[in-house]
C-alpha cells in the first residue's frame, strides 16, 4: 500500500482539528489586545519605533495602528479613528474574513469569498499604496497618527 506523500508545508494542517487555527489566531489576537489595552502606546518605552518611521522618518500604512487599538478598547472611537482611520475601517472586514474562515474550517471546506479574488487583492494593495503615500504628504496630514 502506497502512501501519499504530504508536503511539509502542510503536515501540521492535518494534524490539526479544523477550527483549531482560526480559534487560535483569534485566541492570539485577543492576548494582543489585552496586553495593548492595559499598556499604554502612546507612553514612550513600552513597544519598539515603527522601522519605518525610524529610518525614513515617514509614516507606513500601520503607523499609529497600536494606539488605536488602545482608544479602540477604552470605547474612544472617535480617538482610534483619527489614530489610523484605514486599519479602522478594515477591522471589520477583518472580522467578516476570519468568520468566513472559521465557519469553513468547521464544514470542512476551503474558505471562498470574493474578498480573496486578486482584483481585490490588487484594489486592497493599490489603497494601501495610495493611503501610505497619502498620509505623509502635507494635504493628507489628518491621516497621520
Amino acid at each position: 500500500m502506497a502512501q501519499t506523500r504530504v508536503p511539509a508545508g502542510r503536515r501540521w494542517r492535518r494534524a490539526l482539528p479544523a477550527p483549531l487555527a482560526p480559534l487560535a489566531l483569534l485566541g492570539a489576537a485577543a492576548a494582543a489586545t489585552a496586553y495593548v489595552a492595559s499598556v499604554d502606546p502612546s507612553e514612550a518605552g513600552h513597544y519598539p519605533t515603527c522601522p519605518f518611521l525610524w529610518a525614513t522618518g515617514l509614516y507606513c500604512p500601520g503607523c499609529g495602528s497600536l494606539r488605536m487599538i488602545h482608544a479602540l478598547v477604552h470605547g474612544e472611537v472617535g480617538e482610534a479613528f483619527g489614530r489610523n482611520p484605514l486599519a479602522f475601517l478594515l477591522l471589520p472586514v477583518l472580522g467578516y474574513l476570519w468568520i468566513r474562515w472559521l465557519a469553513a474550517a468547521v464544514g470542512g471546506r476551503p474558505v471562498t469569498t470574493g474578498l480573496m479574488r486578486p482584483a481585490a487583492a490588487w484594489a486592497l494593495g493599490v489603497l494601501l499604496i495610495a493611503y501610505w503615500i497619502v498620509r505623509n504628504l502635507p494635504v493628507g496630514h489628518a491621516l497621520a497618527p
